[in-house]
């Protein structure tokens, strides 16, 4: 396990539509870009992982990038520890954010999958935990009432006891309007969260969070510009609800601001943007420090066994994209998401799924 060398890392785009699309108070997403990493060893050892580009503009040269960094790792350690530094060292004149942290954290994730399917293990057992339910919140696609009110009952059907709807884009009134409507169909005792997707100005965000505390939230999830750490200090010190941050970090560094400014109760780890399995774990670290409890933010594979391992662990979001190009997807009972206990992450490709798509 310990001298595992990287052989190739291949990429593979995939655009894959969307039956319900997600919809956003900064945009409708009607597909899900994707780039599939496969990770070779020399031992004859894959590691596998996906990353997510939102738009389907940054898909190629996502792809390129994941491809162009992998053949700079070719032959070298496949441990991820090092192989994150030296990845760092490549941008660090560039920078880490955006296409060239997406193609880091792919990486970083295939390597530990590479490293957990070499021991015989799950990651969770490689990282120190053990299989197991973790505990979910189903998070809707749908911002009308009647499309958000359907998918919530078909969610409660399955078992989920948390739900998050996004809002903003619209007058107060509908806001309220949404979640009183999931309010019937959840019951008192159910978790609802509501995401503004950083649509809304400070002042803005003040004036409804301050509306929305009489509702009995969970959390507000982003309500202005994610990097914006004051603005939300301020919302998150006129507010009762909690403020939920962290989907839009990059990487331990920012979370660590954003404790410093005091700017969310709860925090949002997203395997991909906060540096994958590598960057987890420091960031988990922070978090629990802070006495902040964690939750995740899509790429349920990952975050499953990741938040099995993390203090203060709150809900992983069930939002499953790449579903369609899984042989396995995640497995739900009673709102959770289960752990499997097979090798690695648990992430196999469905190649023929993949064929259709033209990948």
């Amino acid at each position: 396990m310990d001298s595992l060398t990287v052989e190739t890392v291949v990429a593979r785009a995939v655009d894959l539509p969307l039956e319900r699309p997600v919809e956003t108070a900064s945009g409708v997403m009607a597909t899900t870009p994707l780039v599939l990493i496969d990770v070779r060893t020399r031992e004859g050892v894959v590691g596998r992982s996906y990353v997510r580009c939102y738009t389907p503009l940054a898909l190629g040269p996502l792809a390129g990038l994941v491809t162009a960094v992998g053949a700079e790792l070719a032959g070298g350690t496949a441990a991820p520890v090092p192989v994150h530094r030296r990845m760092h060292a490549m941008f660090r004149l560039a920078g880490a954010q955006g296409l060239t942290g997406m193609a880091m954290a792919g990486i970083d994730m295939a390597l530990w999958d590479a490293r957990a399917v070499a021991a015989g293990l799950p990651l969770v057992t490689l990282l120190g935990g053990e299989p197991g339910p973790v505990d979910a919140y189903a998070s809707l696609r749908g911002m009308a009432v009647r499309a958000a009110v359907a998918e919530a009952e078909e969610l409660v059907a399955a078992g989920f006891t948390a739900v998050k709807v996004k809002v903003g884009g619209r007058p107060l009134a509908g806001d309220l309007e949404v979640i009183r409507a999931l309010r019937a169909v959840v019951g008192p005792a159910a978790r609802l969260m509501v995401d503004y997707n950083q649509s809304l100005t400070v002042g803005e965000a003040i004036e409804r969070a301050r509306a929305l505390d009489h509702e009995g939230l969970y959390w507000i999830e982003e309500p202005t510009t994610a990097e914006d750490f004051a603005g939300h200090a301020r919302i998150a010190a006129a507010a009762v609800t909690p403020i939920q941050l962290g989907e839009n970090w990059w990487g331990p560094r920012d979370l660590a601001k954003s404790i410093a400014a005091g700017a969310s109760d709860h925090v949002m780890l997203d395997v991909m943007k906060i540096g994958g399995v590598t960057g987890w774990l420091r960031a988990m670290a922070l978090a629990d420090a802070a006495s902040l409890p964690a939750s995740s933010h899509t790429f349920p594979e990952f975050s499953a066994h990741l938040l099995a391992v993390t203090p203060g662990a709150g809900y992983l979001e069930y939002l499953d994209h790449a579903r369609p190009v899984l042989a396995a997807p995640v497995q739900v009972r009673d709102g959770q998401v289960l752990v499997p206990e097979r090798p690695g992450a648990g992430i196999e490709w469905d190649e023929a799924a993949i064929r259709r798509l033209g990948a």
